[in-house]
């Protein structure tokens, strides 16, 4: 009964009672392949509860244990439509890492549909675990760390050209010194180990002409 007061039953009634309160339920970390067949370990936390006792009690066996198994499902089939990360920033793609918000409204809806059937209301759905598995883990983690200096080396350069580019513009406007094409190939060549060295360039003084 979901009003006060009093109510007349046949005292032959078998009574089932469920609680209609919110329930959390913190998934076990499932092992299994992403978009790219790289395999994770992924957990989910839900947080539900009974909307239509009726379809809880008569429309599924035992309806604790088909929020259980069909979050699992619902953990695996989100697992196989994202990959885990993704290498290439010019992608842009949403992955399970990057893209956590609509990550979780997908596994929310996914979900809510999955238990609409056993009259359960799904308040909020969200990753709660996500990793590569251990066996890949180290593999992966060099992976990452590459790409980083592959992208940081990128960025090195782009800004040490830019500045090559002004020291010539700016010695050539004002009249500084005339520097032939062969002078300009040193000179670039010496700006851009210096500037894009990883550790700190040692100086050599020329005492004698630029030719020399």
């Amino acid at each position: 009964m979901k009003q006060h007061g009093f109510y007349w039953v046949n005292p032959f009634f078998v009574r089932n009672r469920i609680s209609l309160r919110a329930r959390n339920f913190d998934s076990e970390r499932l092992k299994v392949n992403d978009k790219l067949g790289n395999p994770i370990n992924i957990s989910v936390i839900l947080v539900w509860k009974v909307k239509e006792t009726y379809k809880a009690a008569f429309d599924v066996d035992v309806y604790e244990n088909f929020v259980r198994v069909q979050t699992d499902a619902a953990v695996r089939k989100l697992a196989n439509m994202y990959a885990y990360d993704s290498f290439d920033d010019a992608q842009e793609e949403i992955t399970l890492r990057s893209g956590m918000e609509e990550v979780n409204d997908n596994m929310e809806k996914e979900v809510s549909e999955r238990l609409q059937i056993a009259g359960i209301e799904v308040l909020e759905a969200r990753i709660g675990y996500l990793a590569y598995a251990p066996e890949i883990a180290s593999a992966m983690l060099k992976r990452q760390q590459a790409t980083a200096i592959v992208a940081a080396r990128m960025k090195i350069v782009e800004g040490a050209v830019w500045m090559v580019e002004e020291a010539i513009n700016q010695l050539k406007s004002r009249n500084i010194i005339e520097l032939d094409d062969d002078k300009k190939a040193a000179m670039v060549s010496n700006l851009l180990t210096v500037l894009c060295a990883d550790k700190d360039a040692a100086p050599v003084i020329n005492t004698g002409t630029l030719n020399h």
